[in-house]
């Protein structure tokens, strides 16, 4: 008998990992949907007996398709599958009614485990499977990206015991003078203060680019339980804590996803007490064109947002679609 699958994720690349990994000895019938709203129509129309679920998507994001189909009655067994592994995600996801929350990149052996404890993998020989889904580069950046900061959050919000909004990862080809068209996310009439980190490795180099409103640090000292005078040189202590726990982890999940290592220098202070695109324009010279990777967060029911910038050398370029077209391939 055939199982009607629905994998729901905003990225192609995600989808097309999400079908392969499902297992071979499966007859199934998959559906794709690009969003919560796509998602919830296929439901209706029956072709979602199980629904593979990403949680950050536009339109409708996981939480809230997961509360439509508790209000509407929707009959499909969900098994949310994201990048932000942070325990409130988890605790949220479940309470929603989802039988599993599943990390990204999909695990194949990990997912079969899972359905076979819920009972969900019918038997019978497996029906061919034909399903076409066209990945571009660009939709692969912003997934590796999206698992990676996906990462990173979860490490802050368990040193910050504090819940990590993360939008949607936006990937471009910029010059210099783009850059502070890339960081709309952090209010420019602000002050900001910016990291910048050297990585390198596999034929692969650039720098991480972290861009935090000063109005932030406050919060984030109240976050860290910061005691004493939030003088510069505490300023500065705290600056480093959260760009090298983020940068950190977000290259590594890069490198990870890639099955390469980067070499990371020292960071550096580029900037304080100036507005952003000041701080931009200063820096402008270290960077000829580049591919820029921008990855938002900010920490619910807090003054804190941030703007993390991967920006790629245009020699890293190639070396770069080469690793990611074995992923896609």
């Amino acid at each position: 008998m055939t199982t009607r699958i629905l994998i729901c994720d905003d990225s192609s690349f995600a989808r097309k990992q999400m079908a392969r990994a499902l297992p071979a000895d499966w007859a199934v019938d998959i559906t794709f949907a690009a969003n919560g709203e796509e998602g919830l129509a296929a439901i209706r129309s029956g072709k979602g007996e199980i629904l593979f679920l990403d949680l950050n998507m536009p339109v409708l994001d996981g939480y809230q398709v997961l509360r439509r189909l508790a209000s509407q009655d929707l009959q499909t067994k969900v098994i949310v599958v994201s990048g932000d592994m942070q325990p409130e995600a988890h605790k949220r996801v479940m309470a929603l009614g989802a039988l599993a929350f599943m990390q990204k990149p999909i695990d194949p052996a990990a997912l079969a485990g899972v359905l076979d404890r819920h009972g969900l993998r019918g038997t019978g020989a497996a029906a061919e499977r034909a399903f076409d889904v066209q990945v571009d580069a660009r939709d692969c950046y912003q997934e590796i990206a999206n698992v990676a900061m996906g990462r990173a959050a979860d490490l802050l919000a368990r040193l910050l015991d504090a819940f990590v909004i993360m939008p949607i990862p936006v990937v471009n080809m910029l010059e210099p003078t783009e850059l502070h068209m890339a960081l709309d996310h952090v209010d420019g009439r602000q002050a900001a203060v910016g990291v910048c980190q050297g990585f390198i490795g596999s034929g692969i180099a650039g720098e991480a680019l972290l861009i935090l409103n000063e109005a932030s640090l406050p919060d984030i000292a109240d976050l860290m339980r910061f005691k004493g005078e939030l003088n510069d040189g505490a300023q500065v202590e705290l600056l480093m804590d959260i760009a090298s726990t983020l940068i950190g982890a977000c290259l590594k999940g890069v490198a990870d996803q890639l099955d390469i290592k980067f070499s990371q220098g020292h960071p550096q202070v580029l900037g304080r007490h100036i507005k952003m695109g000041e701080l931009v324009r200063r820096n402008a010279a270290r960077w000829r064109k580049t591919l820029a990777i921008e990855m938002a967060c900010e920490i619910r029911d807090r003054n804190v947002n941030c703007s993390l910038l991967l920006l790629f050398t245009e020699d890293s370029i190639a070396p770069l679609n080469e690793l990611v077209s074995y992923l896609n391939d």
